[in-house]
């Protein structure tokens, strides 16, 4: 589908809002009209009114919608909602209009947790999104829900608190949906050893970085990529680099992402919780083996059961992740899966929705994948058995290109959620990334974000080890 945009240069907020509601549509944008499939937003300024046109041609059928406002009243925030008139002229082509109205961002829970710190109602909270974005209401009640949390979260931040993330860009093998940038250590194994050199090395600078500025840690993630990958050896001396360099006496939250349970045993797991890891993440993402094998995973739903067995016996808080619009996976089997993960009972289940990026293997062959009604009755299903069991949404983000165009939803028990979680989602505090593919990200005290990138691939951060020390003096030079 093409894209043209006429009298403005807001891109990005156009192009999502059509991704949304076209998931099944690859954009491709123009600078000079154009004939057939595609979109066009316009902007005109005139002496009292911005007035934004929208036309949309989908398979031979063109549909027009315009929305004007005062100049006067036009600030960044309305002046997007304006452009947004491109949802209108949508609604025209779908058949029923999308669970998230013309929201396109990647946390809509922002709009509901603002709405709550100004001092709404949870029913203000949804009534703002069902209003404004045309937000349905199942939808909003999960992100006003999951405000809720963030709220709860947030008071227990206190100014001097960042939060740390250390990235192991590893996997026994490659899922056919996974768009990360990670090795898998068949082919890449022997970086391993270089790229805990460097990575210790990074841990060590930003130690001696914490204690000179004052920050304290107050959650910790090492997640990836499967960082279980790492032997228990290895493991041992990353966990003990981090505690040899960081005060980790602030320390409310420490998750290891265990991911794939071929990569768990009780050993490993006993090593996790004695070097004062108390969480775990166990990420089946399905119990049903046949779809585990076509997804690429070498693991079978007994291999899950028995390292969530495992990991409790060792002590840790576990959670598991699902992914609901896997190829060949039903509505039923899917629901099964659910069951399977809820009869054990651990303390957060991520309720996850595939999302077709555009480097995963799977983006070009899509003819096993479930419809967007099914991976509907798979969400739909999910929340009604969570809740049942006594869980609660506690943080939500979406993706693109995601079936359906619905959401990523954390679930938890009562005082279980993961706070790494909602602090990264949401961007409440200053987020310390190390690691290859990390992304710090530094709140200014104006509001802003300041984002520093390590490098993606292992080998380029192997290289490259000098000039991410020299940025991390960059990040913390910022952080007031």
């Amino acid at each position: 589908m093409k894209l043209l945009l006429q009298g403005h240069e807001d891109r990005y907020a156009v192009e999502q809002l059509q991704l949304a509601l076209f998931p099944e549509e690859s954009m491709e944008p123009v600078d000079a009209p154009f004939t057939g499939d595609g979109a066009v937003s316009a902007l005109h300024t005139g002496a009292l009114w911005l007035t934004a046109t929208a036309k949309i041609t989908l398979h031979g059928k063109t549909v027009r919608a315009s929305r004007r406002m005062k100049r006067a009243d036009a600030d960044v925030p309305s002046r997007r909602r304006l452009l947004q008139n491109a949802y209108y002229a949508a609604a025209m082509l779908l058949r029923e209009p999308p669970e998230w109205g013309s929201l396109s961002g990647v946390r809509p829970t922002k709009l509901t947790t603002r709405c709550l710190l100004s001092g709404g109602t949870e029913a203000d909270a949804r009534r703002l999104l069902e209003e404004n974005y045309h937000v349905t209401p199942a939808r909003s009640r999960l992100a006003a829900e999951c405000s809720l949390a963030t709220i709860e979260a947030a008071e227990r931040l206190r100014p001097q608190d960042v939060s740390v993330y250390i990235g192991i860009p590893f996997c026994p093998t490659r899922c056919v949906y996974c768009s990360f940038v990670s090795q898998t250590t068949g082919r890449q194994g022997a970086l391993l050893e270089p790229y805990l050199e460097a990575l210790e090395r990074e841990i060590a600078h930003t130690g001696a970085l914490l204690r000179a500025s004052g920050k304290t840690v107050r959650t910790l993630y090492i997640g990836g990529g499967t960082p279980t990958t790492l032997s228990t050896g290895q493991l041992c001396r990353l966990m003990q680099a981090i505690a040899a360099h960081f005060d980790l006496s602030s320390l409310i939250e420490y998750t290891v992402e265990g991911g794939r349970p071929d990569t768990l045993d009780r050993a490993k797991l006993d090593a996790i919780f004695q070097n004062g890891c108390g969480r775990v993440s166990i990420n089946p993402q399905t119990m049903n083996d046949a779809v585990l094998r076509r997804i690429g995973r070498c693991h079978t739903a007994q291999q899950t059961r028995t390292a969530y067995m495992d990991a409790a016996a060792a002590g840790l808080s576990i959670n598991m992740d699902l992914i609901a619009g896997l190829p060949l996976d039903t509505p039923e089997s899917f629901a099964d899966s659910l069951a399977q993960v809820l009869a054990l009972a651990p303390d957060n289940i991520t309720v996850h929705t595939l999302a077709l990026k555009k480097g995963a293997d799977l983006y070009f062959s899509r003819e096993e994948l479930p419809t967007a009604e099914a991976v509907r009755a798979m969400l739909d299903g999910a929340e009604h058995a969570l809740r049942e069991h006594g869980y609660r949404p506690y943080y939500l983000y979406r993706q693109k290109y995601m079936s359906g165009s619905f959401e990523n939803i954390g679930w938890t028990k009562p005082g279980s959620a993961c706070l790494y979680n909602i602090y990264m989602m949401e961007e409440l505090h200053s987020i310390l990334s190390l690691g290859g593919g990390g992304m710090t990200k530094i709140n200014l005290p104006d509001g802003r974000l300041e984002r520093f990138h390590n490098p993606k691939f292992p080998q380029q951060y192997i290289a490259r080890i000098d000039d991410v020390l020299s940025q991390k003096d960059a990040a913390f030079a910022l952080l007031k």
